[in-house]
């Protein structure tokens, strides 16, 4: 919990900082891949009135703070693949380092008007993601599985892996599922139409996902749960995301449909391999952001703007990009943080658990010592 808690510090100053202008700033040699840090450093020239580059409808900083919650959330959702191995202060490091050069570049990407995907290798084709499909989900999760495969299983990878508490579970998804309509809606921009779409389909999307993974759960002989419709919850919020604000009422059905069959075989397909992704980072958000990413270059590119077959070509070589960027690049940064700070904490600190040995910090157990030692 700390260590998705504590990017909400450590990404607010180094966005204030320069990694805003990295995401948002000056294009850097007219290349669309990064921006220049010096644009808007240390917030300089973010003030209350609109930039009509990109928001014209909202206070500049508004329109800054908004972009900076994608960028706490991103490298929140690596954590979970790799609970209970790392060391707290080279997992900050980590973070900083993906924040500068994943997150950032891709952003800039993405989501500024010189960025690479506004007009894909010269092609004309935009890659368009709405709310971070690609930002966001593709890059943590292909971030989560480097991760998992470069710190390998956990020590006591026999034990019980069944959750502790599964109202904090639904709790979470449940906030999961309120905070997304901010992301998704808030998307826009405006209060308009686009915002009211996005917020219909964040909704639609996330309820028939859920159903879905239960359904789909008891069709494969498992028993309905808790767990299950949290999942299935967060897997539709993350299958509409890039296309949340373009399709259909109808086309958000199915969209999170397919997806959600497809991240619920891949979930139990990683149980019988040796990736040590403890939340399913990447068979959830990177695997939902990657099919979302397609579907939205059928839906978005094709349907909705007139595209063809290169569009769609186009969107998948994208989707193949980022794939690749992000494992190397996650790769590399594991590599360089576990230089500077081994990132795998001793078995004698897993087996006392990182509550205690990185932190200092356990419940009072006091009146349940047997329970303890069971």
């Amino acid at each position: 919990m700390l260590q998705s808690f504590i990017a909400m510090g450590i990404i607010s100053v180094l966005w204030v900082f320069f990694a805003f202008s990295l995401a948002f700033g000056d294009d850097v040699a007219g290349l669309g891949i990064i921006g220049n840090p010096c644009s808007f450093f240390m917030f300089q020239n973010v003030g209350v009135a609109p930039n009509e580059t990109f928001a014209a409808t909202i206070p500049f900083a508004l329109f800054a703070l908004f972009q900076m919650k994608f960028a706490i959330i991103t490298p929140s959702l690596i954590t979970g693949s790799f609970a209970e191995r790392v060391h707290f202060s080279s997992y900050l490091v980590f973070m900083v380092l993906f924040c500068i050069f994943v997150y950032c570049p891709l952003a800039h990407c993405t989501w500024h008007p010189d960025g690479l995907f506004k007009n894909f290798f010269g092609t004309g084709v935009e890659i368009k993601d709405f709310a971070g499909g690609i930002v966001v989900h593709a890059s943590s999760g292909v971030a989560a599985l480097a991760g998992a495969i470069f710190l390998g299983r956990r020590t006591n990878d026999k034990e019980n892996r069944a959750p502790a508490n599964i109202p904090f579970v639904m709790l979470g998804a449940a906030l999961l599922w309120l905070g997304w309509f901010g992301f998704n809606a808030g998307s826009s921009l405006a209060a308009d139409g686009v915002a009211v779409k996005a917020f219909l389909n964040t909704n639609t999307a996330s309820a028939t996902a859920m159903l879905a993974w239960v359904f789909f759960d008891c069709l494969r002989g498992r028993k309905p749960s808790a767990m299950g419709a949290s999942i299935g919850a967060v897997v539709g919020l993350v299958a509409i995301t890039p296309s949340a604000g373009y399709v259909s009422v109808g086309q958000s059905i199915f969209i999170s449909l397919c997806i959600t069959i497809i991240c619920n075989i891949a979930v139990h397909w990683r149980e019988h391999t040796s990736v040590d992704d403890a939340l399913d980072v990447f068979p959830t958000h990177g695997l939902g952001g990657i099919v979302g990413t397609v579907f939205a270059g059928f839906f978005v590119g094709v349907l909705v703007d007139g595209g063809d077959g290169l569009t769609m070509l186009m969107y998948c070589l994208c989707i193949i990009l980022v794939f690749a960027y992000s494992f190397v690049m996650s790769m590399a940064l594991y590599w360089l943080t576990n230089k500077m700070i081994p990132m795998r904490v001793s078995k004698q600190s897993e087996r006392m658990g990182l509550d205690m040995s990185q932190h200092d910090e356990v419940y009072d157990f006091a009146g349940h010592e047997d329970e303890i030692k069971k």
